[in-house]
Formats: C-alpha cells, sequence, structure tokens
C-alpha cells in the first residue's frame, strides 16, 4: 500500500487561540492558525508583541552582522568582501529586515 502523501505533507496550519503570529504573506497580525507556518513569524505571547515581529526581526538580524563571533577576520585576505553583510541579507531568504515575504520588498 502506498504511503499516503497528502496526510504526511499536510498544508495546513498548526497553532493554538491565544497564541499570536505576524502573518508574512499578509503582512498583519494573525491569532492561532490561519496561515501555514511558513508563512509567518512566532508565536507571541501577546497581539502587541506580533505587532512589532519585524522591528524585532530586524533589530536581531542588525545585532548578528555585528557580532564578533560571527565576523572573523580573513587573516588571508582571499575572502570577498560583502561590506558587512552576510551572503542573503535581503529579504526572506536570508534574513527579515523588511523585504517582501517573497523578497519582493
Amino acid at each position: 500500500m502506498a504511503p499516503n502523501f497528502g496526510r504526511i505533507f499536510r498544508k495546513t496550519a498548526t497553532g493554538r487561540e491565544g497564541e499570536w503570529f505576524f502573518c508574512l504573506r499578509h503582512e498583519q497580525v494573525e491569532e492561532g492558525p490561519d496561515c501555514p507556518a511558513k508563512d509567518r513569524l512566532g508565536p507571541y505571547p501577546t497581539r502587541a508583541d506580533a505587532e512589532h515581529a519585524m522591528d524585532l526581526a530586524r533589530e536581531r538580524n542588525e545585532n548578528w552582522r555585528n557580532d564578533a563571533r560571527w565576523n572573523d577576520p580573513d587573516p588571508d585576505g582571499d575572502r570577498p568582501d560583502h561590506g558587512g553583510h552576510h551572503p542573503g541579507d535581503g529579504g526572506f531568504g536570508g534574513g527579515f529586515d523588511g523585504g517582501g515575504a517573497h523578497g519582493d520588498g
């Protein structure tokens, strides 16, 4: 009997009522399991926290970019200079910096 991949790889949202999320696709705060996890940040304990999800993500990205533990010196001088930024900085795929959910912002 063939496995039921539709059941294994459901695209249903997960979460509970009372949990708050910021939906990247709709760019709005949502309560509970409205959208798939791949399209949202959270859960957050309050609506207000979810409203500031993008600010928190930007702050965390900036802290990461400036963290000396992730910016090792290049003793040989053979690494390309990325101007202090890391590959994938723009948009959804490599960090949340205010770009659109699909890297279009």
